[in-house]
């Protein structure tokens, strides 16, 4: 297990990210995700993120029109156009952001992924953690 800290004293990393010596934006900023996931088109993409914020799950979503996937699924090898989008949220709402996903997600296996935010900027990072906590 690796060990951080000040001299003298040992912090393991999840203490670190839950608080530990961190204080102002930098633990606030370690309370947010950026939670990454893909649909196939600009409508879908829209509804869904539309009805994350509305659900007060996430604090806004960035639709990114114009990716491209290669991958392999039931043994062939696909590739499509989608749309990326960036979910901005707070660790608090995880497990309730991720249900909804999975509920209103067209793919049969969607793309989840919870990216933890190390800095930002004070002012965006208080604007989303009030977002999503009415």
């Amino acid at each position: 297990m690796c060990q951080y800290g000040r001299s003298g004293e040992s912090t393991t990393l999840a203490q670190l990210l839950n608080g530990g010596y961190v204080s102002g934006p930098e633990k606030m900023a370690r309370q947010v995700l950026v939670v990454l996931t893909s649909l196939g088109n600009e409508a879908d993409a829209r509804a869904l993120v539309t009805a994350l914020v509305e659900d007060r799950l996430i604090a806004c979503g960035t639709l990114l029109s114009g990716a491209r996937s290669i991958y392999r699924w039931e043994g062939r090898v696909h590739d499509e156009s989608e749309v990326v989008v960036l979910l901005k949220t707070d660790v608090a709402h995880w497990d309730a952001l991720r249900a909804a996903v999975e509920r209103r997600h067209p793919y049969e296996v969607p793309e989840l992924l919870a990216l933890p935010v190390e800095h930002g900027l004070e002012r965006y990072l208080t604007w989303l953690t009030g977002e999503v906590a009415g």
